[in-house]
């Protein structure tokens, strides 16, 4: 019902910095700074990613520099203990990489972020080629929609769709700072779940508020009036 959602290519960063396997510690460290970025994708071939190395995994070499640790934490943290002896790309990746497609709804992408909880996500094609980066920044954007467009599509896909006349006409639809307020009267309170839901699937929605009063069946009607 809703227009044609945001996705992945319409946010993401094209342009991108990658590495190969072969890339070493300190090459990792200095891309990620001059790059300001906290994980690099590791491709091979035509741009395929076959994983990536985010700060985390470059940290952990810092974390057990002294060598002192107990025999619970080398069985708890085998993993984390070889990534701290590790000094190429393809020994500290986390391979394979999570990725997202550019194709992707920015919900489907912040889904996989969450879940992950990472920061970044590869953007790849159907072969798996490298075509971009998106961030957490990145699907933040759709709150910076302007006001008035999200009242728009409110009032189109929403109000006219759910309240038909004469309920539609006496709806007002206000938009501040990305809170969405329907306020007016309406036949069916029970659509009011509905709305809600409907509401808060429009992109830059950030929470959405109803101050509705229900039509007395007289009075929708026209009877009982003098």
């Amino acid at each position: 019902m809703h227009g044609t959602p945001h996705i992945v290519s319409d946010v993401m960063t094209q342009t991108v910095v990658s590495v190969g396997r072969q890339a070493s510690f300190k090459e990792l460290v200095q891309l990620m700074r001059d790059w300001q970025v906290s994980a690099l994708p590791v491709v091979e071939g035509e741009g395929r990613v076959v994983g990536v190395v985010s700060e985390a995994d470059l940290l952990h070499k810092e974390e057990f520099r002294d060598g002192d640790t107990d025999r619970y934490t080398q069985l708890r943290r085998l993993a984390d203990l070889t990534k701290a002896g590790a000094v190429t790309a393809e020994q500290l990746m986390t391979s394979p990489a999570l990725t997202t497609r550019p194709g992707d709804t920015l919900a489907q992408a912040a889904r996989i972020m969450a879940r992950a909880r990472v920061k970044r996500l590869p953007v790849v094609d159907d072969l798996g080629a490298l075509q971009g980066v998106v961030s957490r920044a990145d699907l933040l954007k759709v709150f910076l929609r302007d006001d008035e467009e999200i009242a728009e599509e409110v009032r189109r896909e929403v109000v006219s769709s759910l309240f038909p006349p004469p309920s539609a006409s006496t709806l007002h639809v206000d938009v501040r700072e990305g809170v969405v307020k329907l306020v007016g009267r309406i036949r069916d309170t029970s659509m009011v779940p509905v709305a809600a839901r409907l509401v808060r699937a429009v992109e830059g929605v950030v929470d959405v508020e109803f101050e509705l009063t229900a039509d007395r069946p007289e009075e929708a009607s026209g009877a009982g009036r003098p």
